[in-house]
């Protein structure tokens, strides 16, 4: 036998998972089948942001005016050069991580995993199939699959990486579009709406269901579609695309009702499905639940000993809570008398600007449990420090217990909004109420006193408003 633990997956489950083996003292190998920091940190999280940052920095360089400062000419930007720094800002990342596990002692192997059967007795078996086809066997006490999610694509259509495309092919087109269409509107749709819209693309957005960000606050939903409509972008909710149509020069879309778009280019952004495939060799069949491997409360699979954390066990798809069930997941596995929690409190991101941040409950959602709650909302345009930045756009949004004034959600649109949410997400998961934000002093000025003002107008007793 060659480890502890067999680590698939390289990925915020899959590295983080390995790390924490590696720090219990368990001899650990990590197998990722591209490169170390998987989909999030390569393709998906960290390159993304890089992005929004170029864009966030030109919009601001078109208002320097509202600060008493002027630019003589027009902005211009070189669409490559900000590709490449994405790129290089992955890579950095990349090499951080492959130093982690250098440093802890930990085996990386970059290959295509295959779990071999039979996984029912002591030592499990792992082939490996390198780039060069050489195939190597891997035993372990323990898997870990930490494979994560690829994008869906829609049936019918072909990813070509030039008409079609999703956020993968995203994240290394040559040149702006001079016109996008974008179907989806989660938190990947309206991230990408904001960066090609800034580099003056025509983006429309389609969503079948009745807003953008299905899953926020309704008002929040709202207000970033007129902030949206504002910067140019054109949004089509409660559509349902009937025909996708490759054309010479774009592509063509056909909602019901008849009504077409065309653009140069379509971004699917229509959600993720679980990454299994070629993972089970033959014989072996682990229970899944809607296409996602189905685990139990210590996170291990129908095969004893073969465990899963992430996007891989169904959603929500997000690199912390990927991060915190693989953390969970080991500490079960090794720490004696660990009893590991199934995440149910946990903060939602999007990067777009305004920036969007949630946890906990929506009204909608507090309703439908009959949970009687008391709603406080703040204004950016009250807050001092928001004002001076020129950030002035947004709210806070804080829903309380109406018995014990405990935080059962919050929502927030503006500046910094996923920064802000981290106080409430700790409110949340340490069970504390009204009162204690309310003892907590917050710098002044601040964004961070808009959490507070909230509470406090939860409660009918705010400051500034």
């Amino acid at each position: 036998m060659d480890y502890d633990l067999i680590v698939i997956g390289g990925g915020p489950a899959g590295y983080v998972g390995a790390i924490r083996a590696a720090q219990l003292g368990k001899k650990v190998v990590c197998v990722e089948m591209e490169r170390a920091g998987g989909t999030c940190l390569n393709w998906g999280c960290i390159p993304t942001k890089a992005l929004l940052k170029s864009a966030e920095i030109k919009q601001l360089l078109g208002h320097v005016g509202d600060y008493g400062l002027s630019i003589s000419g027009e902005i211009g930007f070189d669409f490559a050069k900000i590709m490449q720094r994405s790129r290089s800002v992955s890579d950095q990342m990349a090499r951080g991580i492959e130093y982690l596990f250098k440093s802890k002692k930990i085996d990386y192997v970059v290959g295509k995993a295959q779990i071999q059967a039979p996984a029912e007795g002591s030592i499990k078996k792992v082939n490996v199939t390198g780039a060069d086809g050489k195939t190597q066997t891997l035993t372990g006490n323990a898997i870990l699959i930490c494979t994560g999610a690829k994008a869906k694509a829609l049936p019918g259509v072909k990813v070509d990486g030039v008409k079609v495309i999703t956020s993968r092919e995203a994240l290394v087109v040559k040149t702006a579009p001079k016109s996008i269409l974008i179907l989806g509107a989660g938190a990947i749709g309206c991230e990408f709406a904001y960066f090609f819209n800034a580099f003056g693309a025509k983006v429309t957005i389609i969503e079948m269901l009745p807003q953008i960000l299905p899953v926020e606050d309704a008002e929040v939903a709202e207000l970033l579609k007129r902030s949206f409509t504002k910067q140019g972008i054109e949004i089509f909710t409660d559509t349902k695309v009937e025909k996708t149509e490759v054309l010479d020069h774009g592509v063509k879309l056909t909602v019901a009702g008849g009504k077409t778009f065309e653009a140069d280019q379509l971004l699917v952004a229509i959600g993720v499905e679980a990454q299994t495939e070629g993972l089970f060799g033959p014989g072996l069949k682990l229970e899944l639940d809607r296409g996602y491997l189905k685990t139990n409360e210590r996170y291990e699979t129908s095969v004893k000993g073969i465990y899963g954390a992430g996007d891989i066990i169904g959603p929500p798809w997000l690199a912390h809570v990927a991060s915190h069930e693989a953390i969970e997941a080991v500490e079960g596995l090794f720490v004696p008398g660990k009893k590991p929690h199934k995440v149910t409190i946990f903060p939602g991101c999007t990067y777009c600007i305004p920036q969007v941040a949630s946890v906990g409950l929506t009204e909608k959602a507090a309703k439908e449990k009959n949970i009687k709650y008391k709603v406080g909302k703040f204004p950016y345009k009250a807050s001092g420090k928001a004002v001076a930045a020129g950030d002035s756009e947004g709210f806070v949004k804080v829903l309380l217990g109406e018995k014990y004034g405990e935080i059962i959600g919050a929502h927030i649109i503006g500046a910094d909004a996923t920064e802000l949410i981290a106080e409430y997400t700790l409110a949340m998961s340490s069970e504390l109420t009204a009162d204690e934000i309310n003892a907590t002093i917050h710098a002044h000025p601040t964004l961070a006193e808009m959490d507070h003002e909230a509470v406090l107008a939860a409660e009918g007793r705010p400051i500034h408003i």
